[in-house]
């Protein structure tokens, strides 16, 4: 009997923990109006609510600024559609190259690969020895199903990774979560993630942070034909700079630190 509580125990330290907790996909309730949800960086920015009309996209609407607008609302193309309100700046030009975080961060002044999350902003910034490298748009969970706050470790990869609990809304397809890069396991052995997924303009997770993929998008909803938004493989990939990707489940050690703050919106 011992011999065989051993051999559980064994089992359950050597496999990957793939998922965080619940039976859904998403964790909240479908906002369409995105103009409810506030955020600091709001301020900077004036703004009007436009509720969209059928056949409006951001490409027409917003031009070369489109995914600026998108970015201000922290959402993506698949769910800007008709029926939806966004928030639309009053002077497009305010939003080009829409970041609210922090040009500097002072407590990754001596490393060279530090990522900042905000939980109030929905946002991610990438710190190169204390100075922004790039920032993303995130889904995180909301008050109910909190993404941790503190700070982590990123301890393991896997560019293909896919949930073990969750599925595509209606089919039996384990929901995508790929370029997966691992921050966290709890006590009761949840797993929690950085990777791909739907970003439907609000905290909307179980717990992992989510970032703009439409290469999966395109291969599980058919949207969109020419990828664009691809933060999860950018982030992924600067991850992993200069290693080679091994493409499957991988342990990492010192990976990039993460500090998570804030509180989310909703």
């Amino acid at each position: 009997m011992r011999r065989l509580s051993f051999l559980i125990l064994c089992v359950l330290l050597l496999t990957p923990v793939l998922s965080t907790p619940g039976k859904a996909a998403s964790g909240s309730k479908k906002i369409l109006n995105l103009c409810t949800l506030h955020y600091p960086s709001d301020e900077r920015v004036e703004w009007d609510c436009r509720r969209l009309k059928r056949g409006e996209t951001p490409e027409k609407l917003f031009g070369d600024y489109w995914e600026d607008v998108l970015r201000f609302n922290r959402v993506d193309r698949r769910h800007v559609h008709e029926g939806v309100s966004i928030k639309v700046p009053k002077n497009i030009k305010d939003v080009s190259g829409f970041s609210p975080m922090p040009l500097t961060w002072s407590e990754a002044e001596e490393e060279g690969k530090f990522i900042l999350i905000d939980r109030t902003e929905q946002f991610l910034g990438v710190y190169e020895f204390g100075r922004l490298a790039f920032s993303l748009s995130i889904a995180t969970g909301d008050r109910k199903n909190p993404t941790p706050a503190g700070m982590f470790r990123i301890t393991a990869s896997d560019r293909w990774h896919r949930s073990s609990l969750y599925r595509i809304e209606n089919t039996l397809v384990s929901y995508p979560m790929h370029f997966g890069l691992r921050f966290h396991i709890s006590r009761t052995w949840v797993g929690y993630w950085i990777h791909g997924r739907d970003l439907p303009g609000y905290p909307a997770s179980h717990g992992c942070i989510g970032l703009y993929d439409e290469e999966m998008q395109k291969r599980y909803y058919g949207t969109r034909k020419e990828p664009v938004l691809v933060d999860a493989r950018r982030l992924y990939e600067w991850v992993l700079s200069p290693l080679p990707d091994p493409g499957r489940f991988t342990e990492l050690k010192d990976g990039p630190r993460i500090r998570i703050i804030g509180e989310p919106p909703i």
